[in-house]
């Protein structure tokens, strides 16, 4: 009896289990069955789940063609012809950057074309002749540089109304020739005007304000040959030197017809009344978006307060009372100029001058975006850096610029890529300036191929030879970047620019989904500021 307790015992634990089963299964139909209740949290997560599983399944349906926009996700790709409306909703490729997932991630927006926009839509018949240039300066322009044949869509829409005598302002995309499009009429005004006695205080007639030594030392390299062939002295006036240094370029003789100048060095050359500014007939803002900043406004305005500026062009007639016209030019449109001119002259005598690539992305360079974290930005770099030496070795191929955010950066990394054996000149607002005399000519020149540098190096500087552009610091501002990028793609350059961008911090990413949605929907950048709710006056289209 004993032994047969075991067998009994789990047959009575098996019918136990057993029995609700079978009585499920002998009830009736119209009997409800038992819910079981899942809670919603778990079940939108199902449902999210199944989504992304479908939409990864789902294949990628491209036209063929050329792309606007190449992703490494190929779902991401926009091609070429398609343009998205203005609210219609962008599928961006950054929109998860800012989350650590999204590592090694990147996109690039493609060339939409070859050649510069500033070059488009010419004429071959188009000759600086028909913008009313006489022959003295047209020989000179041959004289000084055989290679400039044709005017450029910027030069060709401004020079006209310069000589009109209208107060200007030109905002077109970096490396259109602006420098010619401002220097070239000011000389021929100075031929028709005659040469003052003056006191004993040098009296320039002309005057381009420039924010860096840099430029300056580039915009008088243009206009210098130019001013010799034309029988007017170029000079130069920066800073950086000392009272000392100011004083001895203001008692060269003969004094200076065009005046080149920081506005730093110019101010004390003002406050020690070593220079006079009554019989300006010409005054130039060069990068004016810069020059109206606050690190420079205040120096600025204390300038023109100095100046006696022309209220419209019928103050400009009489030659033996000179007053100043004004031209402020620069790549991103100056949000302080329609403040700033109200308070020096009419707002009825400015002309205002703009390209249709104003703000934009530009469409003959490829820029490619790559989300990197921070202990990866070096070694990517050294990677770009050397691949690019052995294609220089193989073939002719550009220079190299690398853009960082501080000084202090700018050391470190030379430090590593010298570790590396790579050769570079480097370039930051804190070296003495006798140090960086120089260093941006030797790189033009050639002597090194890799610069690296502040954004110091990005505002107006000529750079024909630069093939890439790396940012290894993201720009912090739209602004920046437009910058930045515009060293390649110039007017004149013989290689194709390519620019990388190196994005690594939630705020880089903020500004790069604004550039990735301004490309796909082929508009301007936000925020940059609008003609014609800022500048009150004459409009010029450029197309």
């Amino acid at each position: 009896m004993a032994l047969a307790r075991p067998p009994r015992l789990s047959l009575l634990a098996a019918q136990w289990f057993l029995a609700p089963r079978r009585n499920l299964a002998a009830s009736g139909p119209d009997e409800p069955l038992p819910v079981v209740r899942i809670p919603r949290a778990l079940q939108r997560l199902q449902e999210q789940r199944e989504s992304s599983r479908r939409s990864s399944t789902r294949p990628v349906l491209v036209r063929p063609g050329r792309l606007l926009i190449s992703a490494r996700r190929p779902q991401f790709n926009q091609p070429a012809r398609l343009t998205l409306g203005r609210w219609e909703t962008a599928p961006l490729a950054s929109r998860g950057w800012k989350n650590r997932r999204s590592r090694s991630d990147h996109f690039s927006i493609e060339r939409a074309q070859h050649e510069t926009p500033a070059l488009r839509n010419l004429s071959s018949e188009d000759s600086f002749a028909d913008l009313g240039l006489v022959p003295r300066v047209l020989r000179a322009l041959q004289e000084v540089a055989p290679e400039v044949v044709r005017p450029t869509t910027v030069q060709s829409n401004t020079i006209p109304p310069i000589l009109r005598g209208r107060h200007i302002l030109c905002a077109a995309e970096t490396g259109s020739g602006k420098t010619l499009s401002y220097l070239l009429p000011l000389f021929q005004q100075l031929l028709d005007r005659p040469r003052l006695d003056s006191s004993s205080i040098p009296a320039p007639r002309g005057l381009v304000l420039v924010p860096s030594r840099e430029l300056a030392q580039q915009v008088q390299a243009v206009a210098q040959p130019l001013g010799r062939s034309l029988g007017f002295q170029v000079q130069e006036l920066e800073g950086g030197r000392g009272m000392r240094r100011i004083t001895q370029q203001m008692s060269r003789q003969p004094p200076a017809d065009i005046l080149v100048a920081t506005p730093g060095a110019l101010w004390k050359a003002l406050k020690r009344q070593l220079i006079n500014l009554e019989r300006l007939s010409f005054l130039v803002l060069d990068e004016a978006d810069t020059l109206l900043d606050e690190s420079f406004l205040e120096l600025v305005e204390y300038v023109l307060g100095r100046s006696n500026i022309a209220e419209g062009s019928d103050d400009l007639k009489d030659p033996f009372n000179p007053k100043a016209q004004l031209v402020l030019v620069g790549a991103t449109f100056p949000k302080g100029a329609g403040q700033l001119l109200s308070k020096v002259s009419d707002s009825d005598s400015l002309t205002t001058i703009t390209s249709s690539k104003l703000h934009c992305i530009m469409p003959h360079v490829k820029q490619t975006f790559m989300r990197l974290k921070g202990a990866e930005k070096v070694p990517e770099l050294v990677q770009i850096l050397k691949k690019h030496d052995r294609a220089d070795k193989t073939g002719s191929s550009g220079t190299v610029l690398v853009f960082c955010n501080s000084s202090s950066t700018v050391n470190w990394l030379g430090y590593i890529l010298d570790d590396h054996k790579i050769q570079h000149l480097r370039l930051q607002g804190q070296m003495p300036a006798s140090m960086r005399a120089g260093i941006f000519k030797s790189f033009q020149k050639g002597s090194r191929d890799i610069l690296l540098c502040t954004d110091i190096a990005s505002r107006g500087l000529d750079s024909t030879q630069v093939e890439l552009v790396v940012n290894y610091d993201f720009p912090l501002t739209l602004q920046d970047y437009i910058h930045r990028a515009g060293r390649v793609g110039r007017v004149g350059s013989e290689v194709p620019g390519t620019v990388i961008s190196f994005v690594t911090h939630p705020w880089d990413v903020s500004l790069v989904q604004k550039i990735e949605l301004a490309a796909r929907r082929k508009r301007s950048l936000p925020g940059l500021g609008s003609l014609e709710n800022l500048v009150p006056g004459d409009m010029n289209a450029v197309s």
